[in-house]
This record gives structure tokens, C-alpha cells and sequence, in this order.
């Protein structure tokens, strides 16, 4: 475990444990999102949406901001990312599927054209496959440390490393 990052509780894990609330997360990185805009860029029904959204918030992957005026006069409440889940470890408590889930619909919606893959299989002992893995964080690390520039393309990476026998 990275010393940055502490143990999912429970509750945190069952919250993470949805492939569509971990592209809320990834929505609201950067750019505050109202439930109906999310509910738009996810294809999905906004009462749908919102049961998620509250499930991210009551465990503090979301943080809701003061309310505005949408186009037609209602009130929206935007909600934005907190970056809880980069900071928490949650290793082997039921999320891969989640995460995996998510990288796929995130993939389909992208299209091939736009996506840039490579594989690479090394033989490395256990200690450089843990020094690997640390310098790989320390490099995501690096650049979450950055301030965020909202005009800026955004790029998500999908990361794995699996036995290859």
C-alpha cells in the first residue's frame, strides 16, 4: 500500500464497488456536474443517476456545491469529485470488477479510433514488480499533484498487471 493512501472502509468500498459511480467520479474530476448532466453523459435515467450520486456523496467521494439556476430557472445542485478514491487503497475488496466494468463502457463510448493500447509482458522478481508498481504511482502521483487546467484535453489510463503465463 502506497503511504499516501489508506485502507477503504466498508462503506467506501461497497460505494466504489459500481462501474457507474466510478465514472461519476472520473465526470466530476475536474468540472462540476448537476445530476441531470451526468445522467446525459452517461445515457442513463437521471433518478438512476442521482441514487448514485447521493450513495457517492454520503461517502464522501462527491461533494455537492452551492446551488445555481439552470437554463429554464430550476435549481441544480452541482457535485464534484473530492479525489477520495486515489488516495484510498483498495486492493482485493471487490472493486476490480467494478473498475474493469467502467474502463469498458468508458472505452465503448470513446470508440477505438481514439484509444492508444500497448502490452508489454516482462520477467521481473516479485521485488521489481513491487518497485514497478511504486514508480508507476509515483508518477500518477506526480502529475495529480499538478494543478488542473480546465480548457486542457482529458485522458484517462487504464492500468493493469496480471500473471501472464
Amino acid at each position: 500500500m502506497s503511504e499516501s493512501r489508506r485502507a477503504a472502509t466498508e462503506a467506501e468500498v461497497a460505494a466504489m464497488a459500481s462501474g457507474i459511480r466510478l465514472r461519476i467520479i472520473r465526470l466530476t474530476y475536474s468540472e462540476a456536474l448537476t445530476n441531470k448532466e451526468l445522467a446525459d453523459r452517461l445515457d442513463r435515467d437521471p433518478a438512476t443517476t442521482l441514487h448514485h450520486v447521493r450513495r457517492l456523496v454520503d461517502t464522501g467521494f462527491l461533494e455537492a456545491l452551492p446551488p445555481r439556476r439552470g437554463a429554464r430557472g430550476a435549481k441544480e445542485i452541482p457535485y464534484r469529485s473530492t479525489g477520495l478514491s486515489w488516495h484510498l487503497d483498495s486492493r482485493d475488496k471487490g472493486i476490480d470488477q467494478a473498475i474493469f466494468e467502467a474502463y469498458l463502457e468508458e472505452i465503448a463510448d470513446a470508440g477505438f479510433d481514439d484509444v492508444h493500447q500497448t502490452r508489454l509482458v516482462l520477467q521481473l522478481p516479485d521485488e521489481q514488480i513491487v518497485e514497478l508498481e511504486q514508480r508507476i504511482n509515483e508518477l500518477f502521483e506526480e502529475f495529480l499533484a499538478r494543478p488542473v487546467d480546465t480548457k486542457a484535453k482529458r485522458a484517462a489510463i487504464y492500468l493493469s498487471r496480471y500473471p501472464s503465463r
